[in-house]
């Protein structure tokens, strides 16, 4: 990978940009959106930062005997298309049949935090959470849907504003076990009771 850019150069990439768009970025109202932006992209792409591996390292082994599934779902996912840079927003439902031991749920969420702050495809960002639980956890199952709006659908191309995407990926008795799979998929589409 080159060496990272200056600051300096991100804010005058910025600039270029804005005088590219048509206007002037010594305007008022543009003098101070360089360093907006690129403090905006330090959060957007924050995931590059953190290693997902280690967020599901601490586990816990006192389980009870606790064999069903654990399901986190309707977890925010904040990404952005890496073809044309605009926001991928929706949901991801993730869980999980543990195997001895257990993740702090919260940890779940932190890793669809991490890889969706990157510049992704939603299929690969599946893809990468569905393997990184099955890889640190070794759990009997995983299973992972996200439903997203992508911002390169509707507010540019096609503009179809109602459409969303969905992608899973199951691994384990998610993916041989139809009657696991359904289970799964009801419980993620089922009321909440709170």
């Amino acid at each position: 990978m080159d060496k990272k850019p200056s600051e300096t150069e991100v804010l005058e990439a910025v600039r270029k940009l804005i005088l590219w768009a048509g206007d002037d970025p010594e305007r008022e109202g543009l003098v101070e959106t360089p360093k907006r932006v690129a403090k905006a992209y330090k959060e957007f792409f924050s995931g590059y930062h953190e290693d997902p591996y280690e967020i599901l390292n601490k586990t816990f082994e006192e389980v009870e005997g606790y064999d069903d599934a654990v399901i986190v779902r309707d977890i925010r996912v904040e990404s952005h298309c890496e073809h044309h840079m605009v926001p991928i927003i929706g949901v991801a439902h993730v869980g999980y049949i543990p195997n001895n031991r257990v993740v702090g749920i919260s940890k779940l969420a932190r890793l669809v935090d991490v890889f969706g702050k990157r510049l992704q495809t939603q299929e690969t960002m599946t893809a990468q959470i569905a393997d990184t639980i099955n890889d640190v956890l070794q759990p009997k199952g995983v299973a992972v849907v996200i439903d997203a709006s992508h911002g390169c659908m509707s507010t540019r191309g096609i503009h179809k504003t109602e459409s969303s995407t969905i992608t899973s990926r199951m691994l384990g008795i998610f993916r041989e076990d139809n009657k696991a799979r359904e289970e799964f998929i009801n419980l993620i589409n089922s009321p909440k009771k709170f």
